[in-house]
């Protein structure tokens, strides 16, 4: 196994830090590597925002649902969907002005999620370590309006960054066989899907045996009663959905 295959392998998400600085020189590093990562049309349609202020980092807490990592880490990277520059360009260039519609929102969010996991992959090979939070994109206005993001720019993901003061043990994943399909998508039975489910529903309820689970017996069901609601997701569906509006991505022609 070669070094950053073996480094892939030994990812785990990091959720205690010391309370150490990352210096500028390894920062940069970082960064710049995130800025290597592929994307649509070479447009490098993302932007990074570096937030290390505590008072700014307090303005999100609550939108990130009270993550203790948010304040502890020494810095927190949000990457955004931002195609707010490239028009710009356009604009002084006497080009079309287009991008304002969900095609270009899901170019520049794949752009940004890309150019994230370089920046990740790049920290965690210089001892760094980071968690990822979803509750960016649940939260993307909120996030948007402390971080006064312009139209056409939307917080797609985010992780606390830091020297790891933990060494947490790595999560169970899917087996391959749950994952990979040969030439055309394989269709499961109940039987495979059980198998496929088996170590990840062994070690997963483990996780949340601290939990009142009442009339909850398996993994599943904390996922859709617990974590992740019909509810909630709706809720986060629409809210998303009108900050999009409200960021341009959705005008025009859009048939969203």
């Amino acid at each position: 196994m070669n070094k950053v295959i073996e480094q892939i392998h030994a990812h785990r998400s990091i959720r205690k830090f010391q309370k150490k600085d990352i210096e500028n020189s390894v920062l940069s590093e970082i960064l710049e590597a995130a800025t290597m990562a592929s994307s649509s049309g070479n447009m490098q349609s993302y932007s990074i925002i570096v937030t290390k202020d505590q008072g700014m980092k307090s303005q999100m807490f609550e939108s990130h649902f009270k993550q203790s990592m948010l304040m502890d880490a020494p810095i927190f990277l949000t990457f955004c969907a931002d195609f707010n520059r490239m028009r710009r360009w356009l604009q002084i260039s006497n080009a079309a002005n287009n991008f304002d519609n969900y095609m270009s929102f899901m170019i520049s969010s794949i752009d940004a999620i890309l150019a994230s996991q370089n920046a990740a992959l790049a920290a965690e090979s210089l001892g760094l370590g980071l968690c990822y939070m979803g509750t960016t994109l649940a939260s993307a206005k909120d996030i948007g309006e402390v971080l006064e993001l312009p139209q056409n720019v939307v917080p797609i993901v985010g992780f606390a960054l830091g020297y790891p003061d933990e060494a947490p043990e790595l999560r169970k994943r899917l087996p391959l066989k749950g994952i990979i399909h040969h030439e055309k998508y394989q269709r499961y039975c109940d039987d495979d899907i059980r198998e496929i489910y088996r170590e990840k529903e062994e070690q997963g309820l483990d996780r949340y045996k601290s939990l009142n689970l009442n009339e909850i017996h398996n993994l599943a069901q904390i996922y859709t009663q617990v974590k992740y609601t019909e509810e909630s997701h709706i809720m986060y569906s629409e809210s998303l959905l009108q900050y999009l509006k409200d960021q341009n991505f959705l005008t025009g022609n859009s048939l969203v």
